[in-house]
């Protein structure tokens, strides 16, 4: 488990987004948000934010909202097949307190890797 978050984790460009975002075979999230996630051939996971002013005004509030992503993205374990996963979120993602980046956010993200185990097992 690698404990940083370089450019290689990372969704970069528009390209990158829009395939995820057209072909997302698993979802996972409550109210505050919701992960997209398709399987790639990178072999590690990739994460992307998308994180809305219309959902969270303040520039601060979205920063804070980013930084807890990011952090419990940094500690999910590599595992097959490797996932590329945006983060958006919904209304009302600017009234919860951290604990759901903290405690929510990391067993959303085993529950998507667990869904993605469990398709790439099954025969097509």
């Amino acid at each position: 488990m690698s404990n940083h978050f370089g450019r290689h984790k990372r969704l970069l460009s528009a390209s990158d987004y829009r395939v995820v975002f057209s072909g997302a075979s698993l979802r996972a999230g409550q109210n505050e948000f919701l992960l997209l996630a398709r399987s790639n051939n990178c072999g590690h996971h990739r994460l992307g934010l998308a994180v809305a002013k219309k959902h969270v005004r303040h520039a601060t509030q979205r920063n804070r909202i980013k930084r807890g992503a990011r952090e419990a993205f940094r500690h999910l374990p590599d595992s097959e097949p490797g996932l590329d996963i945006i983060f958006l979120t919904r209304p009302g993602a600017a009234k919860t307190s951290n604990d759901v980046y903290t405690r929510d956010l990391p067993r959303q993200l085993q529950r998507l890797c667990s869904k993605a185990a469990v398709q790439a097992d099954t025969p097509s």
